[in-house]
């Protein structure tokens, strides 16, 4: 009888089990978001360290020494003719695709969210069902019609074929759909036009998710290697990408192709900050309308 009362109530073993598994759950997350953080960390870090160190220390662990970091590198392949070249045509090519992607996407995703016409949801799926086709597999089609249209080897080819971004559209006809209807007969009553109804009402709220759209745009296109090497068949039209894998095939030191690497991580990093307020922003929105 003795042992029976001494035995701890069966409801506070339960508790204390359930206290150490939120315990053991609360240390767990923490623990592989910092491994996965790391393992995206070291890559990139490494690259920074080769970049600064000199042609003697490209290896590990001399690249580690901070008194033997230089510019040279930088300087190098700065002064290179042909990488201003591949910079302006890496920035005309993503800041073209965004300014068109977020047009042409913010308009057909208001048709598709508050517009009704024939076959409206049919063009819809069908559009998005493009989603499932991998982008090898329209490769050379896309390829044929640049060149009957005589567009290889230009802007016109590297940027046009890339705007039909069936992704954005879905995000905004998404984010449209979940814009009150109140508005829009308010404003159809008013007789404001089709235009003024996008430009004064639709741009205005939706401006949180083009900023996020934009961000991952601009890093589709920035980072984009196969259609740009396609398309750009003479070293005038190479983007950044491109041109930095060639430059492997010309016995450049990998200091100074690392250090080109580490040139191109800065726009990307530079427009991350200036729109991450928006980006923000946008999470907070969809999930307060969630």
């Amino acid at each position: 009888m003795v042992n029976m009362l001494e035995r701890p109530p069966v409801r506070a073993v339960r508790e204390t089990k359930a206290v150490g598994r939120r315990t053991a759950a609360r240390l767990t997350l923490p623990t592989l978001l910092t491994l996965t953080a790391i393992v995206t960390i070291v890559p990139f870090a490494a690259m920074v360290m080769v970049a600064f160190a000199p042609p003697s220390g490209r290896t590990f662990p001399d690249a580690l020494n901070p008194a033997n970091f230089t510019l040279d590198n930088f300087s190098r392949v700065l002064s290179s003719s042909d990488i201003p070249r591949w910079t302006v045509n890496s920035l005309l090519y993503s800041l073209v695709s965004v300014v068109c992607v977020l047009l042409f996407a913010s308009m057909a995703g208001y048709a598709f969210a508050k517009k009704k016409f024939p076959g409206r949801e049919i063009m819809f799926w069908a559009f998005l069902a493009t989603l499932m086709v991998p982008f090898q597999a329209t490769l050379i089609p896309s390829y044929i019609l640049v060149s009957r249209f005589d567009w290889v080897d230009s802007y016109w080819g590297l940027i046009v074929p890339t705007l039909a971004n069936s992704q954005a559209v879905f995000l905004m006809r998404q984010f449209i759909m979940q814009l009150p209807d109140e508005l829009f007969e308010a404003a159809e009553i008013d007789g404001a036009s089709e235009w003024r109804i996008f430009t004064t009402i639709v741009v205005p709220l939706i401006r949180p998710v083009l900023a996020t759209l934009g961000i991952f745009v601009f890093l589709w296109h920035w980072n984009d290697f196969l259609w740009p090497l396609v398309i750009g068949q003479s070293g005038k039209m190479q983007t950044l990408t491109v041109g930095l894998a060639t430059l492997q095939t010309q016995a450049v030191p990998i200091n100074q192709v690392m250090a080109g690497a580490t040139i191109t991580v800065v726009p990307s990093l530079l427009v991350f900050g200036l729109l991450q307020r928006y980006l923000t922003d946008s999470i907070a929105m969809s999930g307060l309308k969630a």
